[in-house]
Formats: structure tokens, sequence, C-alpha cells
């Protein structure tokens, strides 16, 4: 299971290129062989470009309005306190 997870892992970082026919062809058969046999990745495929259609298809009727410069700080501190929590970072 663990080189299926692998080989998972690696498809579903190339999935949008390959929705997006960015890969070269040798690519697209071997992510097309893959899922194939992978109903995981089947169902995680299908998700994906019903979510691209979905996200093509939208139309606001109007501009959200901007944020409130109250708005913007509350989420900029919200933002550090998440970063500086974090292991690693400044």
């Amino acid at each position: 299971m663990p080189e299926r997870s692998e080989k998972c892992r690696e498809i579903f970082s190339l999935l949008s290129e390959y929705l997006n026919v960015e890969l070269p062809p040798e690519a697209c058969r071997e992510i097309e062989a893959h899922i194939a046999g992978c109903p995981p990745c089947v169902e995680f495929t299908e998700s994906l470009r019903r979510t691209v259609n979905l996200c093509r298809q939208y139309q606001p009727a109007e501009m959200p309005e901007r944020l409130t410069a109250k708005a913007r700080e509350d989420l900029m501190a919200a933002y550090q306190k998440v970063m500086s929590a974090r292991p690693g970072t400044l």
C-alpha cells in the first residue's frame, strides 16, 4: 500500500496540469493508466474536474465590497498569530 500511496500523491500533484492539458503525452498516459486502476484517484480526479468546471462557470453578479481597514487589520493579526505559532517561522 505505501507504493500505491506514493504514486497517488504523485498523481494528485499533477492533476491540475493534467486536466488543463499542460503535460506531455507520455505523462498523461502514465496518469491515465494509474487512474484506471485506482478507485480513490478516479473519485478525486472527477471531483477536481467538477470543481474546476464549476469555477469556470461562476459569474459573480457584482463585485464584492472592499474590505474595511479594520477587517484587513483583523485578518493580518490572525495570519500573524497563526504564522508565529508554526515551528520554524519568524
